[in-house]
Parts: structure tokens; C-alpha cells; sequence
């Protein structure tokens, strides 16, 4: 049982410090947190894209990213789209766009993006 606690925490503190992280990447950058960020206003966040998926929307298909900043998550959606060259988990990213949702469950649709050197 003293292994499992020790995996666990040994986990549980990485994700507190790659989360600290990628807030004080996106504060140095001037940028505000998703946690932050005003819904239906133009708006930039950066992070890490947790997951990516694809996902027919109406018959269109649709790439979803999962965004995590360290201070929330953001759904991102390009609608049209099966794949982008440099879209996969794992990748740091910066989107610009307006935010939609509620506080529950926010998502941009078709941003501007620019990935980030890792």
C-alpha cells in the first residue's frame, strides 16, 4: 500500500507543478488564464493540449483539443477539420478567439493558433 501512496503522490505533485508552470508561462506572456477569461469577448490563452479527438458535429467533422493552463480547461473545436499538422496532445499552443459555454464546460470554435516551441 506504501508504493500506491507514494505513486500517487509523486503524481499528484507533478501535475501541481506543471500546472504552476504553464500559469506562470501564461503570466509572463501577459496573457489572462482561461479560469479568467471573459466569455463571448475576443481573447487569447495559451497551455497544453491534453486531448485531441475527432468528432463529427452535424454530419461536418470537427477536431476537438482539450486546452489546460493550470487554471482550467477550454475545449477548442475546428470545425471542417480531420487533422492539423502539429495538433496532438501533448503540444503547447496559444489560440486566440472568443470563448462560448458556461462556466461548466467552455469552448472556442475555429481559433487562431500558434503552436509553441516545447
Amino acid at each position: 500500500m506504501s508504493r500506491w501512496r507514494s505513486s500517487l503522490s509523486r503524481w499528484a505533485s507533478s501535475e501541481r507543478d506543471e500546472a504552476l508552470e504553464l500559469r506562470k508561462d501564461t503570466a509572463k506572456a501577459g496573457l489572462v488564464t482561461i479560469a479568467e477569461a471573459p466569455l463571448r469577448t475576443p481573447v487569447t490563452v495559451q497551455g497544453t493540449l491534453k486531448t485531441v479527438t475527432l468528432r463529427p458535429r452535424g454530419g461536418v467533422p470537427a477536431l476537438e483539443a482539450e486546452l489546460y493552463d493550470g487554471s482550467g480547461r477550454l475545449q477548442v473545436v475546428w470545425l471542417g477539420r480531420r487533422r492539423i499538422a502539429g495538433i496532438s496532445a501533448g503540444t503547447g499552443i496559444r489560440v486566440s478567439g472568443r470563448i462560448g459555454g458556461d462556466v461548466d464546460e467552455l469552448v472556442m470554435y475555429n481559433p487562431r493558433y500558434a503552436l509553441r516551441p516545447r
